[in-house]
């Protein structure tokens, strides 16, 4: 079983979008996959088809449930352990237990005989407890980050926290790659292209070859609660989404 971490310390770099896109098409590719919704904010889970209110990683957190019985299905080969606003305060609480970089890492102990791959969306707090058990749980984490300056510092602070991760609590986890979100490399924004250039010479090949084009196709998908290999098969979106599956796969 792979875990897989979509992580940055900053918000709005296509986290969230990215869990659900490639976990649909792990899932399409015949994949056992799991998504599991650690931010607060819950986007994860309103793009994913409708669950029981009643299950979440609340529960989990709480010490009621575990994930085997909050996950819920959400589409063929598809699970979701659902967020939603009680977890902004069960996270605090989170903090105070001084095994809380454990949390996953324990959770996830008896899945690997029903899930092939687990996605975590973490929050972009930076010093937010669920990421940390996030990472500490994870094989690999993937970095999706726009070509600014905010999403570079973001990127240096997030490698930082892996960094201490793997001296403290998991020495095996490796950074899979950092992908250009919202980006082509036709774009005419040459500012664009400077912080792409920017970081290239500084991540060098920690910098994935797939990027993803800004494409309307997302957030219309998103609304309906669909796949995008449904309401939008020939899309840009669905395109360099595969790709980027390949790519992690590879």
């Amino acid at each position: 079983m792979e875990i897989f971490t979509f992580a940055l310390r900053k918000g709005g770099t296509g986290k969230s979008t990215s869990a659900w896109a490639v976990g649909h098409c792990l899932a399409q590719a015949g994949h056992r996959v799991l998504l599991i919704d650690a931010d607060g904010q819950a986007n994860l889970t309103r793009c994913l088809p409708a669950v029981a209110p009643d299950k979440g990683l609340t529960r989990v957190i709480d010490h009621k449930a575990t994930l085997l019985e909050v996950m819920q299905p959400v589409g063929p080969n598809l699970w979701l352990v659902a967020a939603d606003e009680s977890l902004v305060v069960a996270e605090k609480g989170l903090g105070a237990d001084l095994a809380y970089p454990l949390l996953f890492k324990k959770a996830l102990k008896n899945l690997a005989a029903h899930i092939d791959y687990v996605l975590i969306d973490s929050p972009p707090s930076p010093n937010s407890p669920l990421t940390v058990a996030a990472l500490t749980a994870s094989t690999k984490v993937y970095v999706p980050a726009q070509p600014e300056l905010f999403s570079f510092d973001g990127v240096n602070s997030l490698l930082e926290l892996v960094t201490k991760i793997q001296d403290s609590y998991n020495p095996e986890l490796e950074v899979g790659g950092i992908f250009l979100t919202k980006y082509a490399a036709t774009y005419r924004k040459g500012l664009h292209h400077q912080f792409v250039k920017r970081m290239r010479d500084q991540f060098g090949p920690l910098i994935m070859h797939t990027t993803i084009r800004d494409n309307v196709a997302i957030p219309e998908a998103q609304v309906q609660r669909r796949p995008l290999h449904e309401t939008a098969p020939g899309s840009n979106a669905q395109l360099d989404y595969q790709a980027l599956t390949q790519e992690i796969l590879a």
